[in-house]
């Protein structure tokens, strides 16, 4: 059966870190290619007998989510406003696997029962699967569908989709990934032109006291730069800050 409904898709910008107003964006006002994502999106469910289909890619860098999703306006609204993304298991449990992932496997995630709850009162199937997506800079996209029916018949149904799955993930991610704006929320991390100073001179050998000497700071205030520009960079330690830098061209090698 064809989709008919009007779907209007959303960049979705949402934070893990708590206290952080969530914005979101109309991706028709920043993409060319939303149009395309949108029917694309309707296409794979029409194609692969499902209902809904939500893509979401995780920053690495900051934590926030960006996603398009073709369910209706009702449940996208309630989702945002009770701010489910902190508890939803489809974005946490499935960016920490490298297989598909059920969605009734997620039954014992602390997360489920306010999410697939709500999702229920709002007539959204709960029998699903997310395809997760690891990309070059680290990034994790996630597909993730659902259909309506028994877990049996979903079972078998998902069995002879789940190729389809895995291609279409691939294809929406690097479609995404390639488009220059969004490309860039990834490629340019914002670092302060401090936290750059930094980890410039840190590239060119110099100590902690040394580059608080340089830039007249202490040098609790330059490991305090440092560490926030890890973070920003999703990097576990200096030397992995510095070549996820110089990769990028925040910084030049040492």
């Amino acid at each position: 059966m064809r989709l008919t409904r009007k779907v209007r898709i959303l960049l979705f910008i949402v934070s893990f870190i708590p206290g952080v107003k969530m914005d979101i964006v109309d991706l028709s006002t920043v993409s060319p290619d939303d149009a395309n994502r949108a029917r694309f999106l309707d296409e794979l469910c029409e194609r692969l007998g499902l209902e809904f289909a939500t893509y979401a890619l995780r920053d690495p860098f900051s934590g926030r989510v960006l996603g398009h999703s073709n369910y209706p306006d009702a449940w996208r609204t309630h989702y945002i406003e009770h701010r489910l993304h902190r508890f939803d298991p489809t974005l946490s449990r499935a960016a920490r696997s490298i297989a598909p992932v059920l969605w009734e496997r997620m039954s014992t995630e602390d997360g489920f029962a306010p999410v697939f709850n709500a999702a229920r009162d709002f007539g959204i199937p709960t029998t699903g699967v997310t395809i997760p997506v690891r990309g070059p800079f680290g990034e994790c996209g996630l597909l993730s569908v659902a259909r309506s029916g028994a877990r049996e018949d979903w079972g078998r149904h998902l069995r002879e989709i789940v190729g389809n799955l895995q291609v279409a993930a691939v294809h929406i991610h690097d479609n995404v990934m390639h488009h220059q704006t969004l490309a860039g929320i990834f490629s340019a991390p914002p670092l302060s032109s401090r936290e750059r100073e930094v980890l410039q001179w840190t590239a060119a050998g110099k100590t902690q006291q040394d580059i608080g000497d340089i830039l007249a700071i202490a040098t609790r205030t330059v490991e305090v730069h440092l560490r926030s520009a890890r973070d920003k960079l999703g990097a576990l330690t200096t030397p992995q800050a510095i070549g996820r830098a110089i990769r990028l061209g925040l910084i030049q090698a040492g």
